[in-house]
């Protein structure tokens, strides 16, 4: 027995034809439709990137615990377990998280791995001298690994065949290749396509003529859209056009399992990590608003040789957690006790019910269910978003450890019911943006696909939270989080414990304009003034550290540090009108400033 897993980030269900996409060219996805079973209902867990990473591998949720980090001693790691058993697992990636300091113990599970370089702003190529012209010259990414990296990694791939998306496919067919006769072996097929930069070539483009005469722009900010409907429109072909890119490389997969005979004894899993706002709602991105529809309910494929279904639909209630599960049982390894997904293989083969509910969000987002029909978003109950620690002994993130100040801090608390009996370092956390500002909301997906018409319905948001409750109780969250969330570690939920009529408010600021920024001061230091002035000034480091104490954190400065709180504000709602009013008036008294941050 052999499986395959094709594995794409940021891969849209709605811009795919299986799922009701039109406009699309995608000939090999609707191909793959055909060969599978196609879940209609599959969700992530934890979000972004290297989260979602982490519970395919341990089969358990990450969001609850821990931000974006590595592997932990005591996680279990499905890629290794299939080795211990015999399994040989191969990982062929372009997804460069993976050897940045908080993706760093993922690729060693694997038997062997190949990686290739150069996806978005990997520092890869070392260029001294500045490009004379930049890709994407208005985005704010300036920092390492910003628009600078990425205009110079793009020198080096002008071909398709240098590209690294197609460098991984040509890594994972030769090992189908290489192995087509030997048994007992997993493949992962990753790429970090079609993730921004929606950067492909122009036979994918012609695809999807459009007019558009603005600067260059396939790498859109996080945040509320400023650009026309013909940039929104440009870059919505784009992205089109790097998934037909990757449709054309899925379609190689499948050309092989043809050529090989493959299907009689392989699985194949075609899956992804999240999707993203391509200026639905008025955003762009992922992370900084609410888990819509359009970046957590995700596409699945499966084909599982053993039952043989192909061309059906699966209604089932699905997760990320499931995809590992899935694997141990397809070679017959035994699921830890750690564990909370589940094998697939009657999904798959009867849509046989897998969960009651399902559980996702980000590390001090939104705390996030569904039960297939019912999406309960509930923010935290009160505007400080605490408590909220990180449960490590890994203590990175994404691009840099720790800081000795947040270490100073640290606790060492008694092991948690995962970490096989180990204590774990216990830090006080940050998140990026503070759920407070968006409120508590609840969507009825049958009445209301879309999820404009937010719901307050009492006896429902009661149901929902209660379903809520179980879930975190049965995923180990720290009692920290239901202090967070307003909702009792032991005992009933009750009418006491609703949130969402109270923060009605919320909701409906969220979707307010901007105020203009004439009506900010423009001398002397101020919210027009870059987090990099204020950070130099002492009155501008304690008012920021005060209300934005993760804008000081060593490693997030340099990537925002020439943006001005305004600007930020204009990517997510955290920064209210009145927190920016806030914060003019305090610094009113700081060190004279030119007030020309963006």
């Amino acid at each position: 027995m052999r499986a395959i897993m094709v594995m794409f980030d940021t891969l849209n269900r709605r811009y795919l034809p299986p799922y009701g996409a039109t406009g699309i060219h995608a000939p090999n996805f609707a191909r793959l439709q055909e060969r599978t079973a196609t879940f209609d209902n599959c969700y992530a867990g934890s979000m972004p990137c290297m989260p979602a990473r982490r519970e395919m591998h341990t089969g358990r949720h990450n969001f609850l615990h821990r931000s974006w980090g590595p592997l932990e001693p005591f996680d279990d790691s499905v890629p290794a377990m299939l080795g211990a058993a015999g399994v040989h697992s191969h990982l062929a990636t372009d997804h460069y998280h993976y050897w940045e300091d908080g993706g760093a113990t993922y690729h060693n599970r694997y038997s062997t791995y190949e990686l290739f370089r150069g996806q978005e702003g990997d520092r890869w190529k070392g260029q001294v001298a500045d490009p004379d012209e930049l890709t994407n010259p208005r985005s704010m990414r300036t920092g390492p690994g910003g628009i600078r990296q990425d205009t110079i990694n793009r020198r080096h791939m002008r071909t398709e065949d240098r590209h690294p998306q197609t460098l991984t496919f040509d890594a994972g067919l030769e090992f189908i290749d290489t192995n087509r006769d030997a048994d007992r072996w997993f493949l992962q097929i990753e790429t970090f396509d079609p993730h921004e930069p929606f950067f492909s070539y122009d036979r994918h483009r012609q695809h999807y003529p459009h007019d558009y005469d603005g600067p260059h722009f396939d790498w859109p900010d996080y945040g509320r859209v400023s650009e026309d409907r013909q940039a929104v429109e440009h870059l919505r072909a784009e992205y089109a056009s790097l998934l037909t890119m990757c449709d054309a490389s899925l379609g190689r997969v499948l050309d092989a399992m043809d050529e090989h005979g493959m299907w009689d004894d392989t699985m194949l899993i075609v899956c992804t990590d999240h999707g993203f706002l391509l200026g639905e709602r008025g955003w762009w991105g992922k992370s900084v608003q609410p888990w819509y529809d359009e970046t957590i309910h995700t596409p699945l494929f499966i084909w599982d040789p053993r039952s043989g279904v192909r061309g059906e639909r699966r209604g089932t209630l699905v997760q990320t957690v499931d995809l590992g599960p899935t694997l141990l049982e397809f070679f017959g390894v035994e699921r830890t006790p750690d564990m909370h997904g589940s094998p697939l293989a009657d999904a798959v083969g009867e849509d046989s019910a897998v969960r009651d509910g399902a559980l996702f969000g980000i590390f001090g987002g939104h705390a996030n269910v569904t039960d297939g029909r019912y999406v309960y978003m509930r923010a935290c109950a009160d505007p400080g978003n605490q408590p909220l620690d990180e449960y490590t002994l890994m203590p990175t993130h994404m691009n840099a450890p720790f800081t000795p100040e947040e270490l100073r801090v640290a606790t060492l608390s008694p092991p948690l019911p995962f970490t096989k009996g180990v204590p774990v370092l216990r830090v006080p956390g940050q998140s990026f943006g503070n759920p407070w500002s968006f409120g508590t909301m609840l969507f009825d997906l049958h009445a209301d696909p879309g999820q404009r018409e937010p719901l307050v319905d009492d006896a429902l948001e009661l149901r929902m939270a209660r379903l809520m409750t179980r879930l975190l109780r049965e995923h180990d969250a720290p009692p920290g989080q239901f202090e967070r969330l307003g909702l009792p570690a032991e005992g009933e939920v009750g009418p006491e414990h609703l949130l969402a009529r109270a923060q009605w408010p919320q909701v409906a600021a969220s979707t307010a304009a901007l105020p203009e920024p004439a009506e900010f001061r423009s001398t002397g230091l101020g919210v027009l003034s870059s987090f990099d002035e204020l950070l130099d000034d002492p009155l501008g480091r304690e008012v920021v550290t005060r209300h934005l104490p993760l804008i000081a954190r060593a490693d997030v400065r340099p990537r925002i540090g020439r943006l001005s709180p305004y600007r930020l504000a204009a990517m997510t709602p955290t920064l209210s009108p009145a927190l920016l009013k806030m914060m003019d008036d305090e610094l009113a008294g700081a060190g004279a400033g030119d007030g020309r941050g963006e």
